[in-house]
């Protein structure tokens, strides 16, 4: 030592030279921060201006050697990633520190190693990065699984998007509902164009709309939040303030529409979907349709009183025609008399066709008259003239005005009514037919009704028509159908069991895939038939009673964990299930059948007893455990002592030894940076220096342990707090998981048992990631690794449990396990002490740790700690 302090420069000038040397050959970045404080003073550090960095850093940073901008201006995801709170820490304390990290940000991707130590004011920092390293398979792993993360964020947010864009374009009314309140969360265009530019979004629906209020629609939100049904209503009234003109008297328009509950992932109700479509212009015509139904019977009666009228009219004036001409010379007297009789008749008879046109002409449906065997238009209302604008009918044969109707099945239903007299009468009767002239031909249905017309003779000459366009109703109803078979097919893919009874005899209307597997039975076998016929084994389980209760009361009724037994079930078995029975009504306090919606819970049951079960076990187990340790606690206290003076010792001699090594670490630096660069790469000489520099960290590293021994021993009085060991439990995993990648083993975890544990966060911690690191490193190389970590309340205690299948240990191993710098494999690197600090957290708690293991097996270590 005196020759080499001899060889080493004592002129600061030349020490300061010998740095700046040493600084620029480095291959270690070296970064000098100024800290920068919030203004006002000198007590919160919020950034860090740079004064130097070396070549190295400049080289692994892209940097100048005095940058101008801050480190959080170059650096800002240093926040989230601990980096600038290590460092200010670092400043803080005054105290050195390191900090490895994974950098993938602002340019950077890499793994850093730091160091940083305070001088005076100003940070010094050390660093590595490993950017001319080849990458582990563990590092390409977590990259690849960091983009396939990406990735799957950026497909989410993309299928998100579209969903939106989606619900914005539709053409039907859709909004969503968020809370028990029903505020509004999200509202398309056609919604919103129920009420002009009111405000919707972020308001309840009672403030948003109050005039709702008195009308059915706050209730049924309700009750679909409250029990999860969905609601289905057609053609409701539902009266707004469209234009927000705060009427006394709204406009009433009719919607169909669904309520259906929206879920959590955890199953709760959140809000509500509604989807709605305004069918108004539909109600409104099925109803004046209806009303001109109604008029058309009317006039019909009219006509046919006229019409016979008209008939004796005709008969009266042929018989006096004749008279006349047979009395003409006995009654030329009388000639002018008759002459005025035969005029008034052929007035009546003109007023009485004059009539039929009048109310032909106003008639609300569509009325027209062919004449002769050619159906020449003879005559056409205006409602038979607005169904086909601007074609010219009147005055020409049907084949002649609508050439497109010869060759359809029409020709032979007029023929029929021409030829036989039969008057016919059809309902949504389809005409292919254009209504314009040009126009493409349309699918056009119609109501129609043809009679036969007589002359004086009693012969046909013609026919009268009544037509109804119905079009508008048919594909209404064909929609309900689609829609009807869609709600179909959305219960046969339903995850859970559905199945509907029908009547008092509760004959099976609709049973779903889910609930034929649930009884044994194809569902095709049962729909049709009586549900006790069926399974008459629910019949004696008290089924029916049930049933008749929910159809007389009308009335639900909802089961949780019922067993049941089924005919497909061994004897003595049961099932277990949770189901609703929710009457459905024809009309209010009419139930016409039962829905029924189930989900069998069989294995839940089965778990929550066999876990009800071991606990009892357990409980027993505890209290043995309870009075042994009361006949070990006059022991530990002798131990105790014991372990004061060993702890004092360890302490003392740890201190001691700290600044030997570092003066022979500091003689191996010098001697490094003293030899030539050719000495330095001797085939002899390197591999002395670095075991050399190898004996100095494993010696640092054992004073080290010694010294967190020496300070968990004097830390009886740890401050404890309430920890959530799932989420710590989740956080060890990470940080093993590349260990747990490398060794392709299965880490099983089940913590539901302790959700929360009493106990120093960072002991706990310490504690399982010494377990579970244990458990990965001394793994059999001829088996696949298995690790469970589990953990159970067992009377006043809380039990910890690590089991793997590993190398396992002999009882002579397993007697030495705990003690301190007891290294039982020599093929993995270890100092032997991270077991026995465990034991010693456990312990300081009034808590226990136990092995309990077989060579060649694997072991199971437990620990129990206090409530």
């Amino acid at each position: 030592m005196p020759a080499l302090a001899a060889s080493l420069p004592t002129d600061p000038v030349a020490c300061t030279s010998l740095l700046r040397a040493a600084l620029a050959i480095s291959l270690t970045g070296f970064i000098l921060f100024r800290p920068r404080y919030a203004a006002g003073g000198e007590t919160e550090l919020i950034d860090l201006a740079y004064v130097y960095l070396n070549p190295a850093a400049q080289q692994q940073l892209g940097l100048p050697e005095c940058p101008a901008d801050s480190f959080l201006t170059r650096y800002p995801h240093a926040v989230e990633t601990g980096i600038f709170a290590f460092y200010r820490d670092t400043f803080l304390t005054e105290e050195s520190g390191r900090y490895e990290v994974n950098y993938q940000y602002d340019g950077l991707d890499n793994y850093f190693l730091l160091s940083a130590q305070r001088s005076e004011d100003l940070l010094l920092v050390s660093f590595t990065d490993t950017a001319s390293q080849p990458r582990t398979t563990v590092e390409d792993a977590l990259r690849i699984s960091q983009a396939q993360e990406q990735a799957a964020h950026l497909a989410a947010d993309t299928q998100r998007q579209q969903l939106y864009q989606t619900f914005q374009e539709a053409p039907a009314m859709i909004c969503v509902f968020d809370g028990p309140q029903h505020v509004f969360q999200f509202v398309n265009p056609p919604y919103q164009a129920l009420v002009g530019d009111r405000p919707l979004v972020g308001k309840p629906i009672a403030e948003a709309m109050p005039e709702l209020a008195g009308q059915p629609i706050f209730d049924l939100l309700d009750g679909v939040y409250r029990t999860g049904e969905t609601f289905r209503a057609n053609e409701m009234l539902v009266q707004l303030d469209h234009n927000n003109e705060q009427l006394t008297e709204l406009e009433k328009r009719y919607y169909n529409f669904i309520y259906k509950a929206r879920r959590t992932v955890a199953g709760a109700i959140d809000g509500i979907f509604v989807f709605a479509y305004d069918v108004t212009t539909q109600v409104l015509a099925s109803q004046q349709v209806q009303t001109l139904n109604e008029e058309l019977a009317a006039s019909n009666e009219e006509l046919r009183a006229s019409n016979e009228e008209f008939l004796t009219s005709n008969v009266e004036l042929t018989l006096a025609q004749q008279q006349l001409g047979q009395l003409n010379q006995e009654l030329e007297g009388r000639v002018a008399e008759r002459t005025q009789e035969a005029e008034t008749a052929r007035a009546s008879a003109e007023r009485q066709r004059r009539r039929l046109e009048d109310l032909f002409m106003r008639a609300p449906s569509a009325i027209c008259i062919f004449d002769g065997p050619d159906w020449v238009y003879q005559f056409v209302n205006p409602g038979y003239q607005q169904m086909f604008p601007g074609r010219q009918l009147l005055g020409r044969p049907l084949f002649e005005a609508l050439p497109e109707v010869a060759g359809t099945p029409l020709v032979d239903i007029l023929r029929a009514v021409y030829d036989t007299g039969v008057p016919f009468e059809g309902k949504e009767v389809l005409v292919p037919i254009a209504r314009a002239e040009g126009a493409p031909i349309e699918d056009i249905y119609f109501d129609l009704t043809y009679q036969a017309r007589y002359d004086e003779h009693g012969r046909i000459d013609g026919f009268v028509t009544y037509a109804n366009d119905v079009t508008q109703q048919v594909l209404a109803r064909r929609e309900r159908a689609a829609q009807d078979q869609r709600l179909g097919e959305v219960f046969e893919q339903a995850p859970v069991a559905i199945a509907v009874f029908r009547g008092p005899d509760y004959v099976l209307d609709v049973v779903n895939p889910t609930m034929g597997h649930m009884w044994g039975r194809a569902p095709e076998e049962v729909v049709g038939h009586q549900l006790f016929t069926v399974l008459p084994e629910l019949e004696a389980q008290g089924m029916r009673k049930l049933l008749d209760e929910v159809r007389t009361q009308d009335r639900a009724y909802a089961a949780s964990e019922q067993a049941v037994q089924l005919a497909h079930h061994q004897p003595g078995e049961v099932g277990y299930f949770s189901y609703v029975y929710q009457p459905l009504r024809a009309a209010p306090g009419q139930p016409a059948a039962i829905a029924c919606v189930a989900i069998e819970v069989t294995a839940q049951v089965l778990a929550r007893q066999q876990v009800q079960t071991l606990n009892e076990e357990l409980a027993a187990i505890n209290e043995e455990l309870l009075a042994s340790n009361e006949e070990l606690n006059a022991s530990n206290h002798q131990l105790t002592r014991t372990n004061v003076d060993l702890d004092n010792f360890i302490y003392t001699a740890s201190h001691d030894l700290k600044q030997p090594i570092a003066n022979i670490e500091g003689l191996l630096l010098a001697l490094t940076y003293q030899l030539p660069a050719e000495a330095q790469q001797d085939e002899l000489v390197a591999p002395i220096l670095e075991r050399m520099q190898g004996a100095v960290d494993r010696f640092k590293r054992t004073i080290a342990d010694l010294t967190e021994v020496s300070k968990l021993q004097q830390a009886h009085a740890q401050p404890v707090q309430t920890v959530n060991l799932a989420q710590l439990v989740a956080e060890v995993q990470l940080d093993l998981a590349p260990v747990l990648l490398e060794a392709q083993g299965q880490l099983t975890v089940d913590v539901a048992g302790c959700p929360a544990v009493t106990f120093s966060e960072k002991n706990l911690r310490s504690v399982i990631y010494n377990l579970l690191s244990n458990a990965l490193k001394y793994r059999a190389p001829e088996r696949p690794l298995r690790v469970q970590l589990t953990c159970a309340q067992v009377g006043q205690r809380v039990q910890l449990r690590v089991q793997d299948n590993g190398l396992g240990l002999d009882e002579r191993q397993q007697s030495r396990l705990f003690g301190l710098f007891q290294r039982l494999h020599t093929h993995v690197e270890g100092t032997g002490i991270g077991l026995y600090m465990v034991k010693k957290m456990v312990e300081n708690v009034g808590g226990s740790i136990t092995v309990h293991s077989q060579l060649g097996v694997g072991s199971t270590f437990t620990v129990s700690l206090p409530i």
